[in-house]
């Protein structure tokens, strides 16, 4: 998921970091193949408060097309109080992430970056070159004692704990399913869970006191 608020500030990795990195983007988009779309709708303490959707394309190139939309809002009536979106487009090839676009517009304040992969397998993102990292967009998946991921909001690395909590349930639009619950912890704390193929099929956690719930409509 793209993050509503960063779960950390931006930090560089350190070079040692990049194997454990390229292993994991490899795993991830591996698993994710032939995947089906993913779409969740939100609820902020148990009120409707958008949709969250990942849809996933193949090229005639056979590379894989995955875009993403988060479309959330609060308001009264017709007054909006907060508004969420984030649009993003990844391609992958082969299990690596060759280049990503994002736009995020944030409580008024708008960010866009653009970034791809170069000859020597790191990411040049407005001229600046950084290690390859997973991409935070969740729908690929983590692996437990991961250091960073690439923060899909800024394009920047961003450290984070990862722990895999085993097997438990998480409520979807068909029933609840068993899933693989990882916690992804940084200044926040986010729930996500994975079925038995690898799809995304849940996430949860709290900002500021309220309780955000991700359920899958299309399980």
């Amino acid at each position: 998921m793209t993050q509503i608020t960063s779960l950390l500030r931006p930090a560089y990795l350190a070079p040692a970091f990049s194997a454990i990195v390229t292993l994991v983007l490899g795993t991830a988009a591996a698993a994710a193949e032939a995947p089906r779309d993913v779409v969740f709708d939100v609820y902020r303490n148990g009120s409707a408060f958008g949709e969250h959707a990942v849809r996933f394309t193949e090229r005639q190139d056979g590379q894989l097309e995955v875009d993403i939309d988060i479309e959330l809002r609060v308001g009264f009536g017709p007054v909006t109080v907060f508004r969420y979106e984030h649009d993003a487009e990844e391609v992958w090839n082969e299990g690596e992430l060759v280049s990503m676009t994002a736009e995020t517009l944030n409580e008024g304040r708008r960010q866009r970056f653009s970034l791809v992969r170069d000859a020597e397998g790191r990411f040049v993102k407005d001229g600046e070159t950084i290690d390859p990292l997973v991409p935070s967009s969740h729908w690929s998946g983590y692996m437990a004692g991961l250091p960073a991921v690439l923060n899909t909001e800024t394009g920047e690395p961003m450290p984070v704990e990862i722990e895999d909590l085993g097997m438990s349930e998480v409520e979807t639009e068909a029933g609840p399913v068993m899933a693989r619950h990882l916690r992804m912890t940084g200044t926040l704390s986010v729930d996500l869970w994975y079925d038995e193929t690898g799809r995304w099929v849940g996430c949860a956690f709290t900002i500021d006191n309220q309780n955000i719930q991700y359920r899958l409509r299309n399980a």
